[in-house]
């Protein structure tokens, strides 16, 4: 490596955040500039380890020890070449992942991990500030054609790669824009909306065919796609997860992407109130949000920067450590304490909480009842959720928001056109290949593997677009995972 003592030498150190009241007042990134020689020094704690589990905790399998090096020594060309290799959207996945790479740092196992993911946006930053990303169209067409149907990170990711093998690419969304969840779903202050168009118009300029307002099984038939030589299904884990307790028909409770998607509407200047309910606001309003994950911290953020009078998060789980569980050893991913910028900026967050009701007057939610519970293994098979006696309570509550998580893709529309089965988890089934029942449909992302990481979808975007290459034209020199730029038979 690039300095052999880095990590010796050298503490983890992450880019300053803009302060709390400042950046709740708008919706921008709150990551400052973060210098070049403090870059590089965070790229000297990666250690000349014999066997770099961060690969393996990685699920695109990225050449991180080799970039870490080429920024140490100023090798940046070199370093924006190694990343794209594995990773077609590191501008993305350096914003969004929650960083399983960092888990599995062999560093990590008694210091901070190297900041693998900080390091992977810097990289992707400078090149583009370089001019060196553009378009890189195929140099030959194939004659086959494929549908995309979805355009978040996995079918984005399965597109690029499809097109670069040759093949004609038409992306089907549903949405009036490009992106998916990555558009509507993640909030600004997370990723600003000018990163994903930046890399649209490269996929565009590359040749790849976008068509909005296409939700395939309904505007677009079986029978339309038929014209295509293969079809990926990549339309994500969209079905959310509702909680059907007494007074959830009160005006007021809402799923979490309504909630996210109206204000990116807005911040994007739509008439966002064209959209659902244009109550879902949480200004001068009691918000409970239901759900600890990732989107309920994504509605905490946006609740502060729409002017909420207060903020309360529930979890059912109980409260993680801030150390990893004994059951979860290095390398693999724990189940510790996780504070998001949302988390930062105020709010209250409860654990082991059951919501038991919602209570409301004129046909609106006024307060939630819950009970605390615990978790107790009394006969050997395991925990069990138990609830405490005399531990009910009633929340102010003017706006509920579920973040519960997804149950899989919609079983209409398309997925009942090709009467393709599901997986007790309500995914689609596929077999290794990422091909369904139907031969030359696939499925790939969260409509294949459940709800998951964009990491993941960007991942499984990649192996289907490889595993088409090959149903198309019987081999493939299309990488896989690690593979880089090798071709492959």
């Amino acid at each position: 490596m690039g300095k052999p003592t880095g990590f010796k030498e050298y503490n983890r150190e992450l880019p300053e955040k803009r302060p709390v009241e400042k950046r709740k007042q708008d919706f921008k990134e709150f990551y400052l500039p973060f210098p070049e020689s403090k870059l590089k020094a965070q790229c000297a704690r990666c250690m000349d380890c014999g066997v770099p589990t961060c690969h393996s905790g990685c699920p695109l399998g990225n050449l991180i020890p080799d970039w870490n090096d080429s920024v140490y020594r100023g090798q940046w060309r070199r370093a924006v070449e190694q990343l794209h290799r594995t990773n077609n959207f590191p501008e993305f996945t350096g914003r969004l992942c929650p960083a399983p790479c960092e888990e599995a740092c062999v560093l990590g196992i008694n210091e901070p991990p190297v900041t693998i993911e900080q390091i992977e946006k810097e990289i992707i930053e400078y090149a583009f500030e370089q001019g060196w990303i553009g378009p890189e169209p195929p140099t030959r067409r194939t004659g086959k054609t494929v549908a995309v149907v979805g355009s978040g990170p996995a079918g984005l990711a399965c597109a690029q790669q499809l097109n670069r093998a040759g093949h004609t690419v038409t992306v089907y969304e549903r949405d009036d824009r490009i992106g998916g969840l990555l558009r509507y779903g993640i909030p600004d202050f997370k990723m600003e909306k000018w990163v994903l168009d930046r890399r649209l118009d490269i996929l565009i300029r590359e040749g790849i065919q976008f068509e909005t307002g296409a939700h395939v099984g309904v505007d677009i038939t079986r029978d339309d796609l038929a014209k295509f030589d293969a079809v990926v299904l990549c339309s994500g884990a969209t079905v959310p997860r509702d909680l059907p307790i007494p007074g959830r028909e009160l005006d007021g409770i809402h799923f979490a992407m309504d909630f996210l998607n109206r204000q990116n509407r807005l911040i994007a200047g739509q008439d966002a109130d064209c959209y659902g309910n244009p109550s879902i606001t949480a200004d001068g309003k009691h918000v409970v949000v239901i759900g600890g994950g990732d989107t309920g911290s994504d509605c905490i953020g946006t609740s502060h920067r729409q002017g909420a009078l207060e903020v309360v998060n529930f979890e059912l789980l109980p409260k993680p450590s801030n150390d990893r569980p004994d059951h979860q050893p290095w390398p693999y991913w724990p189940m510790r304490l996780r504070t998001s910028s949302s988390h930062e900026e105020g709010g209250t967050r409860h654990w082991q909480i059951l919501t038991r009701a919602f209570l409301g007057k004129q046909g609106r939610v006024k307060e939630v009842v819950t009970v605390d519970v615990e978790f107790v293994d009394t006969d050997g098979t395991g925990p069990k959720m138990i609830e405490k006696p005399d531990s009910e309570r009633t929340w102010p509550a003017d706006l509920v928001l579920l973040a519960l998580g997804f149950t899989g893709p919609e079983p209409g529309t398309v997925v009942a056109q090709y009467d393709l089965p599901l997986t007790q988890y309500g995914s689609i089934q596929t077999d290794k290949y990422y091909m369904t029942r139907v031969d030359g449909v696939f499925a790939a992302g969260d409509s294949n593997r459940g709800q998951s990481l964009i990491v993941w979808a960007i991942s499984e975007g990649r192996e289907a677009a490889r595993c088409v290459d090959v149903y198309l034209m019987g081999r493939s020199d299309l990488p896989t995972k690690g593979e880089g730029d090798l071709p492959l038979a």
